[in-house]
């Protein structure tokens, strides 16, 4: 690790501790040139799978734009920022356990809708109605059944 200070090569850890839940590892090091000190951050770098869509293009995997669609589903509702960090972590996690290179959008927008679901329901039949293209108001009513019989 270089010294963001006089950059030097060499700099040795003083302390490490994990952050957060345990998926990230907090250091404090000291250059051994001009014994300024400073923090890293090291996560583990794990390979996300392309998303393959349906018109048989491939992209890769985007958090952000993950994040964009499900924000956009909860705005105004009782949802917090924490919940939907929470639900992008599990969609993450279940992709990654998938231990595919390659994931259909499908199974991806099947995902986000589980997790919507979890934290509300309103939200959820928002993200469905765009995501599977609702024609008109039967459709919404249909999901809405759906939601209520509990399926």
């Amino acid at each position: 690790m270089h010294c963001p200070f006089c950059s030097a090569d060499d700099t040795k850890v003083i302390d490490s501790r994990l952050v957060t839940d345990g998926t990230q590892v907090r250091r404090r090091r000291e250059c051994t040139q001009c014994s300024e000190r400073f923090t890293t951050f090291e996560t583990a770098e794990l390979v996300m799978p392309r998303i393959v869509k349906n018109d048989g293009s491939r992209q890769p995997f985007d958090e952000n734009k993950l994040r964009a669609g499900m924000m956009r589903a909860v705005e105004k509702r009782p949802v917090s920022v924490e919940q939907i960090e929470e639900a992008i972590g599990h969609l993450m996690s279940k992709l990654r356990a998938t231990g595919e290179r390659e994931v259909q959008s499908k199974v991806l927008g099947e995902l986000v809708m589980a997790e919507l679901r979890k934290l509300d329901e309103v939200a959820f039949v928002r993200f469905a109605s765009v995501y599977r293209r609702f024609q008109d108001v039967q459709e919404f009513r249909d999901e809405i059944a759906k939601l209520q019989k509990g399926d």
